[in-house]
């Protein structure tokens, strides 16, 4: 071994010793909600375990966690594997932040009033609350978010703007922290929320260690998350057009005209645009090009593939049509549209 390599593995042990004695940078309490979804779980507790320490011993020396309750009975996940609580609900300042995983609704709701209690006593002591999935819906049911916004997923907006109307739902961002209040939809997506808070406190190299230990070759930005801007319209109560935008969310690339569409529905091109417009007011070839154009412009922020690739991608003939529709729409050139976004974020 060289004098550099043994240099380096003293340097190693001394920062390992003393974060034994100064404990972990990050410390984290989960809440497992009842048939809490474990993806969400499982992303963040994994990132966490890969940055905590060197190799993969999984000690808690750089990042801390544990999953609390207000009784140590196990809480099972929607998908049928239980998990015991590790500890009772200790004095919440004993974590920066505490986690609420959430699963199904609304079953995920039915905290006993305890769990609601250990909540706001930790909110009144400036302690960060997560809600991961629908642990938004916790949080909210909690009246952490009134007047708020949340990251929720898009499947499940219509649930929160009917069940707490005063909480602004979001579903194009991967988190978002509304002062100490942090929402995340779940999934993947609290892996990059899991990032974000290991950069802050432990620094990048150990937040890269966490993700790319796991197989991921980078992080997402915050708003990565495709916007589902007519997802309303799968829900809003005319079968045609209902049907209709769903099958044009799944060919944004080949789309095969409303004649084709109508003929695929079982209906005619007349009855189609009769019914799009009464719910639009547009015709559905218009709402196509809108979904497609959407389509188009979060490709603009979240990849590097050439305007004429995205515009083949969105299933426009060439770039001088798709940049035509979309000037149209958007009010700028696909070209000056991710120029002046990626320079805005450069400067963030």
């Amino acid at each position: 071994m060289s004098d550099v390599d043994q240099e380096s593995r003293r340097d190693s042990g001394r920062l390992l010793a003393s974060k034994r004695i100064t404990g972990p940078d990050i410390k984290v309490g989960f809440i497992l909600s009842p048939q809490f979804t474990m993806i969400a779980f499982a992303s963040f507790i994994e990132c966490l375990r890969h940055a905590a320490d060197e190799a993969d011993y999984s000690r808690q020396i750089f990042c801390g966690w544990s999953v609390v309750a207000p009784d140590l009975e196990p809480v099972q996940a929607s998908c049928g594997v239980q998990v015991l609580p590790q500890q009772l609900f200790p004095d919440p300042q004993t974590f920066d932040y505490i986690v609420v995983v959430g699963g199904l609704l609304p079953g995920c709701l039915e905290h006993p009033q305890e769990t609601y209690e250990y909540l706001r006593v930790a909110r009144a002591c400036k302690v960060s609350i997560i809600g991961l999935c629908t642990g938004s819906f916790v949080l909210a049911e909690a009246g952490f978010l009134d007047g708020l916004k949340s990251a929720v997923h898009f499947e499940h907006r219509q649930q929160l703007v009917a069940m707490y109307p005063a909480v602004i739902p979001i579903t194009d961002q991967m988190y978002i922290n509304e002062g100490g209040v942090i929402t995340c939809p779940g999934g993947t997506t609290s892996l990059d929320l899991a990032f974000t808070l290991i950069e802050t406190h432990c620094g990048k190299a150990r937040a890269v260690k966490g993700i790319t230990s796991l197989l991921v070759d980078r992080r997402r930005a915050q708003h990565h998350i495709p916007h589902r801007l007519f997802d309303k319209l799968t829900v809003c109560g005319n079968w045609r057009v209902e049907q209709s935008v769903a099958l044009m969310q799944r060919n944004i690339s080949r789309p095969f005209g409303i004649a084709g569409l109508a003929q695929r529905l079982g209906t005619s091109a007349r009855e189609l645009n009769r019914a799009f417009n009464s719910c639009t007011a547009e015709s559905p070839a218009a709402i196509w090009r809108k979904i497609r154009l959407a389509h188009g412009h979060w490709l603009l922020i979240n990849t590097t593939r050439t305007v004429t690739e995205i515009a083949l991608e969105c299933g426009f003939s060439d770039t001088s049509h798709f940049s035509r529709w979309f000037k149209t729409i958007y009010s700028e050139s696909p070209l000056v549209f991710r120029r002046q976004r990626r320079e805005t974020w450069n400067n963030v």
